[in-house]
């Protein structure tokens, strides 16, 4: 069968596609340092005019949705990968918590929480990013090599910890993250360990943070 090419994209819808991304790498950045910061921050970290900018956001809430979105797809990416990794389940789980906290996984969710309405096919994805975590949790146990007592909510909020040190410039701040998710990853192996005090947060209380 015939598969057909994707036209590149004409000059014009090139440079607003890259200048799409450089307003969502910056939002990233900015709003990760300050949530409270204008939208016109944005444009000026991204170096494009603010007319540029809201020619593809009409307001704040709407680009924050998109980034939380973004956020989003790049995880659930993850989470798949990792099930579909046929390497040992520990080194598919530790790999995976690696990969997460490079691309930010969790970095925004406190930051921005709150802020912005969730969309009903936000929530839907929201769920299958849940489902989805708790196959590979399920198939890390099953292989003896992850605590029994961790589930989904306890790794969305290591994520979430791991993502408050901010240290130095990015790339001291980057190995620092990384020295303490080897340290959370040894004590999530230990299989038998003693059960951990209180339960772990649950769907509807990762979820009601982001209700207004």
């Amino acid at each position: 069968m015939e598969t057909k090419t994707q036209a590149p994209m004409s000059g014009r819808k090139a440079q607003a596609a890259r200048n799409d991304e450089l307003i969502r790498d910056a939002a990233r950045a900015v709003f990760t340092a300050d949530p409270g910061a204008p939208i016109s921050a944005v444009a000026e970290y991204a170096g494009v005019g603010i007319s540029a900018l809201y020619r593809r956001y009409k307001s704040k809430e709407e680009l924050l949705q998109r980034l939380a979105d973004d956020g989003m797809d790049r995880y659930l990416a993850q989470v798949e990968a990792a099930l579909e990794d046929d390497r040992d389940a520990w080194t598919a789980f530790a790999d995976f918590m690696r990969r997460c906290l490079d691309i930010g996984a969790g970095s925004l969710t406190m930051r921005l929480a709150g802020s912005f309405p969730v969309t009903d096919e936000m929530a839907q994805k929201g769920r299958d990013i849940h489902m989805a975590t708790q196959r590979l949790l399920d198939r890390t146990k099953e292989a003896g090599v992850l605590r029994r007592d961790i589930e989904v909510g306890d790794i969305s909020v290591l994520l979430e910890h791991l993502h408050t040190i901010r240290i130095g410039d990015d790339e001291r701040m980057n190995r620092l993250q990384h020295r303490y998710l080897e340290l959370f990853l040894a004590s999530l192996r230990m299989a038998e360990a003693e059960e951990l005090p209180g339960p772990p947060p649950n769907w509807q209380e990762l979820r009601g943070r982001y209700d207004d």
